[in-house]
């Protein structure tokens, strides 16, 4: 894990936008570093906390580095908060380069844990003191320089979800024979519930949508009671297939989908054409009746968390 000493600071430069939550300059730095140890700022306010801005002229001593600036963010007021209270912030500090009218922003990739034990994070070794008097780099210009601070408050996770995988999943079979297809003159059928999730296979025998009249759809579906909280997700292995019956190749569809609501029927639209469907040839109407095969294997259980 990164201390304050050792975290790594990634120098941003060239933005054109103020900091946002706070903005502080100081004329005659001079002064300040050879009076001072430690300047706090007032507070200010972001995220809904109230903070103060500590600026360490010559370096945080306490933590042995006299050869840069510190800076470091405090949270205040922290009597109001509840028992057990826990602040986590993202917080970016920045300086304002006076040649280029532009402001570096100076980060660690922390995030700052805040608690009654520790109620200050920030950057210890900021900017080293060589850099920040060199007036080529422009931080320090008629003995002035201004700092900035951006607080952004990581907000507790409300939701989420946990990911289940079965070990040795079990795969359930189901073989759906549809005679007198030339009678068929509904849009869909679905076979009977088969599986422990009453799974059904959904049958287009003159397809749907933009292939209608052109090809057959075939769908798996699971039924919306299964998952009546609307939080439950399957992840699931299905092939769906139309057998060949004179021994050639069957036309099959291979996927893993996550059903939940409101996608509950995942499939092909485009299964096979009603050309080739019927062309005694190729096997797959034979007596005029065809066959329909389903293997479901449920892979994995996602819930809430």
């Amino acid at each position: 894990m990164k201390t304050e000493e050792s975290a790594e600071v990634v120098i941003v430069k060239g933005r054109d936008a103020l900091p946002s939550h706070y903005l502080f300059k100081i004329k005659s730095f001079s002064l300040l570093k050879a009076s001072i140890e430690i300047y706090k700022t007032s507070q200010f306010e972001a995220g809904g906390f109230k903070w103060t801005l500590h600026i360490y002229p010559n370096g945080d001593f306490s933590k042995n580095w006299g050869n840069h600036i510190s800076v470091y963010l405090e949270l205040m007021e922290t009597s109001s908060l509840p028992a057990g209270w826990e602040v986590k912030v993202i917080f970016n500090f920045l300086i304002y380069n006076q040649l280029e009218d532009k402001y570096d922003s100076f980060q660690d990739g922390r995030v700052g844990r805040y608690h009654a034990m520790k109620t200050k994070w920030g950057i210890t070794k900021c900017i080293d003191l060589k850099s920040f008097h060199d007036p080529l780099k422009g931080y320090l210009i008629d003995d002035t320089c201004v700092f900035g601070a951006e607080v952004f408050v990581v907000k507790c996770v409300s939701k989420g979800e946990c990911l289940s995988m079965i070990k040795k999943p079990a795969t359930c079979y189901h073989l759906w024979k549809i005679n007198k297809f030339s009678n068929l003159l509904k849009e869909s059928y679905e076979s009977i519930p088969f599986g422990d999730c009453n799974w059904k296979i959904l049958f287009y025998p003159n397809g749907i949508a933009e292939v209608e009249g052109n090809n057959i759809s075939i769908f798996i579906s699971l039924p919306k009671s299964f998952i009546p909280d609307g939080t439950t997700k399957l992840f699931v292995k299905f092939i769906l297939r139309v057998k060949n019956q004179i021994g050639g190749r069957h036309i099959e569809f291979t996927c893993k989908k996550l059903f939940a609501a409101p996608t509950l029927s995942w499939g092909c639209s485009q299964f096979l054409s009603l050309h080739e469907l019927k062309d005694p040839k190729q096997g797959f109407l034979v007596d005029d009746t065809c066959i329909i095969e389903a293997e479901v294997t449920v892979l994995g259980l996602i819930g809430a968390e």
